[in-house]
């Protein structure tokens, strides 16, 4: 699913990636681990095209996305990849189902069919009840589940997720851990996660170590 080969990253003097390399398969959870400053979120970032490399190439579910365009990159990354940070950042305005079926609109989906997928995806996140509440109404492990159907509602190749329970009490962070890999296991889906979280990393199908913008561990 993604082929990753000696990506450099700086920013001005500071060396943050230095040559990282990695592939991963259709499927797998893989959890990236590692201190403060090892590159982590870096590596994510351009692994989900929203920071661009100095070097070296990536190619996600066989599109080279280097070679792409800043119209045809939004296109792709909308289509193709979604995403999961510790702040769900759902627009409080709208409803949890509005706010679910927002990307799919985007991509100029049909939208009684993208309702009829964002109903179920919320369902899949046990929140049937709740497809009328605004942000506002909803607890933190609900909003990061309403946060995780909408990465899911263009039918990702690719779930990143930061730090997604790092806001979470004990139970909720649980919930959302063993929620990655029922969508593995339910729908195949492809994540990568960026965690502190030992227990989560542990249980990731692969784990990561970055040690100062490295791969140290893969």
């Amino acid at each position: 699913m993604i082929k990753a080969h000696d990506i450099h990253k700086s920013y001005g003097e500071l060396e943050v990636l230095k040559g990282v390399s990695l592939e991963v398969k259709p499927s797998e959870v893989v959890s990236i681990v590692g201190p403060s400053g090892a590159g982590k979120t870096t590596l994510l970032q351009i692994l989900g095209t929203l920071s661009k490399m100095d070097s070296g190439s990536l190619t996600i579910d066989s599109e080279q996305v280097g070679k792409l365009g800043d119209d045809a990159l939004s296109d792709f990354r909308n289509r193709k990849i979604g995403f999961v940070f510790q702040f769900h950042n759902l627009l409080p305005e709208f409803t949890a189902l509005e706010n679910v079926m927002i990307p799919a609109l985007i991509a100029g989906r049909d939208r009684s069919q993208t309702e009829q997928e964002a109903k179920r995806l919320l369902d899949m996140m046990q929140l049937s009840e709740r497809t009328t509440h605004k942000p506002s109404a909803l607890s933190g492990g609900e909003q990061q589940r309403v946060a995780i159907a909408r990465a899911l509602i263009n039918r990702p190749a690719l779930l990143l997720a930061d730090e997604p329970s790092g806001n979470l009490d004990s139970k909720n962070r649980e919930e959302i851990h063993s929620l990655f890999f029922r969508l593995r296991d339910e729908l195949g889906q492809t994540t990568i996660i960026v965690t502190h979280d030992e227990k989560l990393a542990k249980m990731a199908d692969r784990q990561i170590v970055m040690q100062d913008g490295e791969i140290i561990k893969a």
